[in-house]
């Protein structure tokens, strides 16, 4: 018997999602629509993603896929495959549903949607101002067509996946593990730490 974890339940196709949406609205919920690429999930994601959910009833993540995830942030990313970014920001409990969609913009998922609320970061307001900017955030044009609200709420500072990878890449290398071949660094990466007790917790 095959069970399928709980998170992975919140994970939705389109049609599936558009369907729950309708009911969940037409029942007098509040949608709250929001989208990103969320690669390398943090306190600032966690955060913005919290005070998204308690604008309305339910919270909808859309996620960029792998393809689009490249195309905007260029070779290299996502670091962490759609499935697995799809399933981390299930398991969160302010998370209601999650899809991924292929294109640079989630205009065409929101058109179908037609949640309540769309939410961006703050970054994406005019100069000195919490109104959208429609030239940088084209979704926004679309929710507010079908007469939608837009909500911008700022970032946690000083976190930002970019700035994780560049504090990562700046970690002193080890020579005992540079110069050691990929299936000796096997071996010692399953060798375990030697002063870690066995069925300890790894420390983050």
């Amino acid at each position: 018997m095959n069970h399928v974890p709980v998170a992975r339940q919140k994970i939705l196709v389109r049609p599936e999602l558009a369907a729950e949406v309708r009911r969940r609205q037409e029942g007098g919920e509040r949608g709250v629509f929001t989208n990103g690429c969320f690669d390398l999930l943090h306190l600032g994601h966690v955060r913005y993603l919290q005070e998204a959910r308690e604008l309305g009833d339910f919270l909808i993540v859309g996620l960029n896929s792998d393809t689009s995830t490249r195309a905007l942030k260029g070779p290299g990313r996502p670091l962490v495959p759609e499935e697995e970014r799809a399933e981390i920001l299930a398991a969160l409990t302010c998370v209601d549903y999650v899809t991924i969609f292929g294109e640079l913009a989630a205009s065409e998922l929101l058109a179908l949607l037609r949640p309540a609320i769309y939410v961006k970061g703050g970054d994406y307001g005019m100069e000195h101002s919490s109104v959208p900017d429609t030239d940088r955030l084209p979704e926004a044009k679309v929710v507010q067509q079908y007469g939608g609200v837009v909500r911008l709420i700022a970032y946690l500072p000083d976190h930002s996946t970019t700035k994780l990878i560049a504090t990562i890449k700046q970690l002193p290398s080890s020579n005992r593990y540079n110069n050691m071949r990929p299936e000796s660094l096997q071996d010692e990466e399953m060798k375990g730490d030697p002063g870690e007790e066995k069925g300890g917790w790894e420390r983050s």
